[in-house]
């Protein structure tokens, strides 16, 4: 229970590397209030969406729900592969911000700041916050009809949030965090499968 929890806490912050590292490079500060904004939106975007899983799951009978939420983890988990090998094979700009690498989210980050001070104020954490929370919804109604606790992933959610803006801000001017920034969506997609394929036969 609470494994699955973490790693699906995981799989909802990766993103939060990509922007981490972003804003490192740009030298735009990520600062601890900032921070707490952005994690708790996230917490409540993954706590709503997961909620609302739990409500989807009550019309599916007990014996196939878990599967259906596992079948539906492990095809957005597929999706992802799919939208990130095409976006790195024709190297194409995806809209979404979840697909994004930190090339991409470099100039994200520079259009977020929106005084041009080099701080993250709470405003545009905010509006930062909403748009990884944007990206969650999908992944979060999957994982509760999966019967993923809501609760502890909510929790995990806020935690991991916090420690993955840190990491990916400390390693932006670090080959590995571009490396792994690229990466990341593809990353978060072989994670989703492999949850998907745990919670199945679990």
């Amino acid at each position: 229970m609470i494994l699955d929890a973490l790693l699906f806490s995981l799989s909802f912050n990766l993103d939060n590397i990509v922007v981490g590292t972003a804003y490192g490079i740009k030298k735009i500060k990520i600062g601890v209030f900032a921070n707490l904004i952005i994690a708790i939106v996230t917490s409540v975007g993954t706590y709503l969406s997961m909620s609302a899983g739990t409500y989807i799951s009550k019309f599916l009978p007990d014996s196939s729900a878990n599967i259906v939420g596992a079948l539906a983890v492990g095809l957005l988990g597929l999706y992802f592969i799919i939208q990130s090998a095409i976006k790195l094979i024709k190297n194409t700009k995806p809209k979404e911000l979840a697909l994004k690498d930190v090339a991409d989210m470099m100039e994200y980050a520079e259009e977020s700041d929106l005084n041009r001070n080099g701080k993250v104020d709470k405003k545009e954490a905010l509006l930062v916050g909403l748009g990884l929370m944007l990206n969650n919804l999908g992944t979060g109604i999957t994982a509760s009809i999966a019967n993923v606790n809501v609760p502890l992933t909510t929790i995990a959610t806020f935690i991991v949030s916090i420690l993955t803006l840190l990491l990916g801000e400390a390693v932006g001017n670090h080959a590995l965090g571009k490396l792994f920034g690229k990466y990341a969506p593809l990353f978060s997609g072989v994670l989703l499968v492999m949850l998907g394929v745990f919670e199945y036969y679990h």
